[in-house]
């Protein structure tokens, strides 16, 4: 098992890596991926939310062009051991304008130090492109 990380350093460790966009945690409490996961604690704390889960699911898009284009949607399921966390698995997926699964990838035994960058991430499930025809130059004789 990884050395689990405080918040700060779990956050830092996936900002630096590209996940720096906004992220909900547990479908709601969106924010930066310490903002998100530290508003959902403080909700537990207060009682606005049951008692936190050991298990959080954070969700949020790694690509987005519009909503008229193709998507990139990720999905990181954390655990939190008394205020410590670690990564367990994590998905990602491209979409169509309509919400249609083009492409998935699911990545287990993880670790916040082995999660792949984000532009990796992305790659795993862009198409690949499209390699031209190579077109003959060879002369025909009639």
């Amino acid at each position: 098992m990884e050395a689990l990380s405080d918040l700060n350093a779990f956050a830092k460790i996936l900002t630096d890596k590209g996940y720096n966009g906004y992220f909900h945690t547990q479908g709601a409490y969106a924010g930066k991926l310490k903002d998100s996961i530290g508003d959902y604690l403080e909700s537990c704390r207060k009682g606005t939310e049951s008692a936190a889960k050991p298990e959080l699911l954070l969700t949020g898009y790694l690509q987005w062009s519009g909503e008229d284009k193709p998507h990139v949607e990720c999905s990181m399921w954390v655990k939190n051991l008394n205020g410590k966390f670690f990564l367990d698995r994590m998905e990602i997926a491209r979409k169509d304008r309509f919400g249609q699964l083009l492409k998935q990838s699911t990545l287990t035994s993880l670790s916040v130090v082995t999660v792949p960058k984000a532009t990796e991430a992305i790659a795993m499930v862009s198409e690949a492109p499209k390699q031209q025809a190579v077109r003959s130059n060879r002369r025909f004789r009639h």
